[in-house]
């Protein structure tokens, strides 16, 4: 997730200017089950304190011991964990640590691609052994073709004998919520610890800030007429809590040619028929397809009544469908959890 690999660069450059180092810790491959599942990072800086997780708790302290060679000879390894005979885990990680360095050039490039919403694409190479020190280490790709090494020196040439694990990051979900009212604040401050970005419309006669706005990106003040939903794409959920049925109707039809992944309206479930009826007396070439990829009223039938529980009922229908999920209790689950 590049909301975890951002977490990790910003921490590892405060604690580059403290005079620390750092290492990264990568998951690179498994054999059987784990709690997470390749990809998953952590950082841990020379003053032994840990950002991140790579497992539900039961690797991290082995992980933090066996790094200390790392931090003294500054050479990337791989090392396993059998976590067969561990509560929770039924799998082999292998796990490769390897020096973290930010490089001003790094950095810069990594940023921009946040703030504008490009992919990354990360290749750790390393060997499936028991524990081994080698030319491992990560490359990481940006779209303009530069590419950096986490560590200080350059992977050697001998990586092309190793093996690889390649993994395409994509920009953060960004969610956009019309609105600013109380269940809004809550909407935002729970999606942005999901790590998604999260842009909020308020009205132009009652603007707000965005210190409003626990967690936003950004807020801020417009109306249906001047709106702009350009950049919404397939990697984009809106939800309209304005509280007002004719701005909700407003907003809704200048969305009729965009395709969100989830577009969702809060409000009475008797109100749904009188809205479709007149969006189509304000647009008959709206289709069926269209209506049917709106949800309203917003929100998995959790029982919510507080702000916080809509909000949570909320994201979990965004979350179901951007997964394409029905959801279901994991009670009824037979196998894996997560199936490929």
């Amino acid at each position: 997730m590049i909301h975890e690999l951002k977490e990790l660069v910003l921490q590892a450059r405060i604690n580059q200017n403290k005079g620390l180092k750092n290492v990264l810790v990568t998951v690179v491959d498994l054999e059987g089950s784990s709690y997470r599942k390749p990809g998953v990072r952590m950082l841990i800086s020379e003053d032994n304190k840990m950002t991140g997780a790579v497992s539900g708790g039961c690797v991290e302290k082995e992980i933090l011991h066996r790094s200390n060679s790392v931090f003294q000879k500054k050479e990337p390894k791989i090392i396993t964990y059998d976590g067969r005979y561990k509560l929770g885990c039924e799998g082999v990680l292998y796990i490769l640590i390897e020096p973290f360095f930010i490089s001003e050039e790094f950095y810069t490039a990594f940023i921009n691609a946040v703030l504008k919403r490009k992919p990354v694409k990360i290749a750790s190479f390393f060997l499936k052994e028991e524990e081994s020190n080698s030319a491992f280490g990560s490359i990481i790709s940006f779209e303009n073709s530069a590419q950096f090494s986490f560590s200080e020196n350059s992977l050697r040439k001998t990586k092309k004998n190793l093996l690889s694990f390649t993994q395409h990051l994509e920009p953060a979900f960004n969610l956009r919520i019309i609105g600013a009212e109380h269940d809004a604040v809550k909407l935002c401050k729970m999606a942005s610890l999901l790590g998604w970005q999260v842009d909020l419309v308020t009205s132009l006669k009652d603007p707000k800030r965005i210190v409003d706005f626990p967690g936003a990106n950004s807020v801020i003040g417009s109306d249906a007429e001047i709106i702009d939903f350009s950049g919404v794409d397939s990697n984009t959920g809106i939800v309209i809590m304005n509280h007002s049925y004719v701005q909700d109707l407003k907003y809704v039809l200048k969305l009729v040619d965009k395709k969100p992944a989830y577009l969702g309206i809060l409000g009475a479930a008797k109100r749904r028929d009188k809205m479709f009826n007149e969006l189509f007396e304000y647009d008959s070439s709206i289709s069926e397809d269209f209506l049917e990829r709106i949800f309203t009223p917003a929100g998995l039938n959790l029982g919510a009544q507080t702000p916080e529980e809509i909000a949570l009922s909320i994201l979990s229908e965004i979350l179901a469908t951007i997964k394409n999920k029905k959801p279901a209790s994991l009670k009824t689950v037979i196998g894996h959890i997560h199936q490929n």
